[in-house]
């Protein structure tokens, strides 16, 4: 399944008008990507879809790298995503003011590097970066709903998948919400939460680090010569992929248009929030736990069948307010394939609502929840699923592509500074982007080996 034709409209063409250009828009542009929002909806969507859950596997990935590399990781994934990104919207931002307004990451590839690149390469590694992380965010969903569980019943024999599962059915109902920019609300209200549970995490940290109950920490990098080398890369894959959006391009087309600026002001607001909460539950998860930092840190916080390193409330109330911003996080990431979905089915000479219109929504979009809710229930090795999707989708899509674009559409001289530090970013992004694949893989087949189908992690 490819994400879309050559024949697909991507934008605003020839310089027509919103309205003008409005005819010329199939159903999945024209509903799911309606161009009503403002730089601050902007800055709600990029932070519901970079600081996400996914931030709790931090302390994980520097059981591998270790203090100093953990942190300069975590440094240079910051600064050269927001490059990145900020490379991306003024590509952007320079083909609308030639009146040619890409809504879509395929149409823009199309139109810059080709159907083919469009088809074959950017298409399916931006539905696996969307599939993956709403698969990994429903995983992440059980097993917090499951935490809540183990408080209250604390030899209870509900398995995790049931409450994936449980999860899934949520979602299954939530995700006929109509377009990206009817989230806006939905993902403001992520963005406090996504700073009420960082907080949480930082002071369970600190809590647990000082209690008796801990073991004793241990900060070396365990496991052979080999081991090591691939736990680093994997580790470097979650880094990447926990900064990854891969959906600039759908954000961006959210925006009223002229767009000029207004990605920017998002991506500051976003930023801000990101620093602040990746940096304070990285550093803090890994001084408390040290290289028995789990791929989720709740599983430190309340260890299967041993007492609780914090306090239930707390658990409690980090865990509703993850599971709270993981649905704003699914239905961000489900946005580009409703998109598709809707293009191929929907008619957009009908109304949104239109029983025409509203039948196939509710089939196709159900379907697709369903599926990932199936995947996510069998295969729950939620830090590998990360990593995975981080090494094929998210650092091409992320550091590779944008700086493509930049060179075909600006031309910078070879002698300039941008022209060599793209160049860089580019390059030493597509070893790691490699090498964390087959790290990633690896990992996954390791965990296999380890677990067994609809396993109770």
């Amino acid at each position: 399944m490819t994400m879309g034709s050559d024949a697909e409209s991507g934008g605003f063409r020839n310089g027509k008008s919103d309205i003008e250009s409005k005819d010329h828009l199939d159903a999945g542009a024209l509903f799911v990507l309606e161009s009503k929002g403002n730089w601050l909806h902007a800055g709600y969507h990029l932070t519901t879809s970079i600081v996400a859950p996914s931030l709790l596997s931090l302390p994980f990935a520097f059981t591998a790298l270790g203090w100093f590399a953990g942190i300069l990781f975590l440094i240079v994934g910051a600064a050269v995503t927001f490059y990145s990104y900020n490379l991306l919207s003024l590509v952007l931002e320079s083909q609308e003011s030639k009146g040619n307004r890409h809504l879509r990451f395929r149409d823009m590839a199309r139109d810059i590097l080709g159907p083919r690149w469009a088809s074959f390469t950017v298409a399916p590694m931006q539905f696996a970066v969307c599939l993956g992380s709403v698969i990994g965010s429903i995983q992440f969903g059980g097993q917090s709903l499951k935490s809540i569980y183990l408080v209250y019943h604390p030899n209870g024999d509900m398995k995790l998948y049931e409450f994936i599962v449980f999860f899934g059915i949520v979602m299954l109902f939530l995700s006929q919400m109509p377009s990206f920019h009817s989230l806006r609300h939905l993902n403001l209200l992520s963005l406090i939460l996504c700073l009420a549970y960082s907080l949480c995490v930082v002071g369970g940290s600190i809590h647990a680090g000082h209690s008796k109950l801990n073991p004793e920490k241990d900060y070396s990098v365990t496991g052979s010569n080999a081991s090591k080398v691939f736990k680093v890369f994997n580790s470097i894959a979650m880094i990447a992929t926990i900064y990854g959006n891969g959906i600039i391009p759908e954000i961006q087309a959210t925006l009223a248009p002229p767009v000029s600026g207004k990605m920017f002001k998002g991506l500051c607001i976003c930023y801000t929030v990101a620093v602040s909460t990746f940096f304070s539950v990285a550093i803090s998860g890994y001084w408390a736990f040290g290289n028995r930092a789990a791929g989720n840190i709740f599983f430190n916080f309340a260890p299967h069948g041993e007492p609780s390193l914090i306090p239930n409330w707390l658990l409690l109330t980090t865990n509703i307010c993850v599971i709270l911003q993981l649905v704003a996080f699914v239905l961000v990431y489900s946005q580009p394939t409703f998109e598709v979905l809707e293009a191929k089915s929907g008619d957009a000479s009908n109304g949104r609502f239109s029983l025409r219109n509203l039948l196939p929504r509710l089939l196709l979009r159900s379907v697709y929840v369903s599926v990932a809710t199936l995947i996510a229930a069998m295969l729950p090795f939620c830090a590998d699923i990360i990593a995975v999707v981080g090494a094929f989708g998210f650092l091409p899509l992320d550091f590779v592509f944008p700086v493509a674009f930049y060179y075909i559409t600006f031309k910078p001289s070879k002698r300039s500074f941008i022209f060599w530090i793209n160049t860089l970013i580019a390059v030493v992004f597509s070893i790691l982007g490699v090498l964390g694949c087959i790290a990633a893989i690896r990992q996954v087949y390791v965990d296999a080996n380890n677990y067994k189908l609809f396993a109770n992690l």
